[in-house]
């Protein structure tokens, strides 16, 4: 019976240090980028993440994402095609890791209401992820840049961002007797921008994440370029 309680422990041990510190503030690293092919509707977008689960020394996930842009004449939105590669860790000492690979489509939609830069972004992703089914997801964000010491978002601007992500399901059924609800996850994020210049800018920043199961706060340290 000894033997029984022992295994009991370990087990719990074990699934406990898997757990996300939802008290621990993690970090995310990233790099964005666009190109507009010259004299053409078409480009490429794409961004590298690098995600910790307490700053540095714990990944979350690395993140390698690239699409074909495609921005039709006379409208205010840009079309992608992309595809992404994400590797997963553990939380706590584990190396393990899990792999997906991330077919997506989006569209990104642009407003300016006077001081005020609205961007809605739909995308549909269609994922393969280790040891699981199929599976599908929809996304909604809507970003929001506002100049603090200019009106436009132009070198040496000083700028407040903020954006809202929400993710939902396509499917709840994702094999070997798993599911997922509907609801996958929501970000929210406020933070502070500089416009070095007019293709390099800066974000620093803070995001919320939230899933059925955990909540954690999350540190954001990002470059946009636009080359």
């Amino acid at each position: 019976m000894r033997y029984i309680y022992l295994f009991v422990f370990c087990l719990s041990f074990c699934v406990s240090t898997a757990q996300v510190d939802q008290s621990q503030t993690g970090a995310w690293y990233m790099y964005f980028y666009s190109h507009q092919f010259k004299n053409s509707q078409f480009g490429i977008q794409g961004d590298f993440q690098y995600r910790d689960w307490q700053g540095l020394g714990d990944m979350e996930q690395l993140l390698l994402r690239s699409g074909f842009t495609y921005t039709p004449k006379n409208a205010n939105v840009k079309f992608t095609l992309g595809y992404g590669n994400v590797t997963s860790g553990v939380p706590g000492s584990s190396d393990d890791t899990s792999t997906e690979s991330r077919i997506y489509q989006e569209a990104l939609l642009s407003q300016k209401l006077g001081r005020f830069y609205l961007t809605h972004r739909f995308r549909y992703e269609q994922r393969f992820v280790e040891n699981q089914d199929f599976r599908t997801r929809y996304r909604y964000n809507l970003f929001l840049n506002v100049p603090i010491n200019k009106k436009e978002l132009s070198p040496k601007a000083i700028y407040a961002a903020l954006y809202n992500e929400l993710f939902i399901n396509g499917q709840q059924d994702i094999g070997n007797n798993q599911t997922v609800e509907l609801f996958d996850r929501n970000r929210t994020y406020l933070g502070l921008g500089y416009v070095l210049n007019e293709k390099i800018r800066f974000q620093l920043g803070w995001m919320n994440q939230k899933t059925n199961t955990w909540g954690k706060g999350q540190l954001q340290l990002s470059m946009h370029h636009n080359w």
